[in-house]
């Protein structure tokens, strides 16, 4: 896996990026144009929620994509912005794989109930109304973050666990969708 982030480049951890539109969009053209990634099989790009500056780049620069995937949380404000961003995807003809709904409860470690701290169904529901495929939900483990701080890989360290699986699923409906866009 290939990552470049602008926090590579910044002087400090506590350095912040300021930049208008035109120098966002200049430097996701250097980062799709002139990062050195080889061979690559898929390219992912994460982008802020909406539907601003930074997906418009990237769709302009980028008109072959295969598709994009939109992650929600199940509230009613995290509707909101994915029915934006639908909208835009559509709006800018790029398929649209599906829609994960992140943050979706948290399992009690004491008790093993569900917790559902940002509402519940949030991704269910949007999904349904924008008609695009739900293509899983996945809980909040808190050992995601700390394996990912440790640089290990959650779904290697915690492979059974509710979240583990809904990574692995959601992992397996976007290679479908890949393979059918072959």
């Amino acid at each position: 896996i290939r990552v470049v982030s602008m926090d590579f480049l910044l002087p400090t951890d506590d350095a912040p990026v300021i930049w208008r539109g035109p120098l966002k969009m200049g430097a996701i053209r250097q980062f799709l144009s002139e990062v050195a990634w080889g061979p690559l099989d898929v390219l992912l790009v994460d982008l802020p929620p909406g539907t601003g500056d930074e997906s418009l780049s990237i769709l302009q620069l980028l008109p072959d994509m295969d598709g994009v995937v939109i992650v929600t949380i199940p509230s009613e404000v995290s509707q909101a912005v994915v029915k934006k961003a639908v909208t835009f995807a559509r709006k800018m003809n790029v398929p649209i794989f599906g829609i994960v709904e992140n943050m979706s409860g948290m399992i009690c470690p004491h008790c093993g109930e569900t917790i559902n701290v940002f509402s519940e169904g949030g991704g269910a529901k949007v999904s349904t109304e924008m008609g695009v495929e739900l293509l899983g939900s996945i809980p909040i483990d808190s050992r995601v973050a700390q394996d990912s701080d440790e640089g290990t890989p959650f779904t290697v360290k915690h492979p059974d666990t509710p979240a583990s699986k809904a990574f692995k699923e959601i992992v397996g409906k976007i290679e479908e969708k890949l393979k059918v866009n072959e």
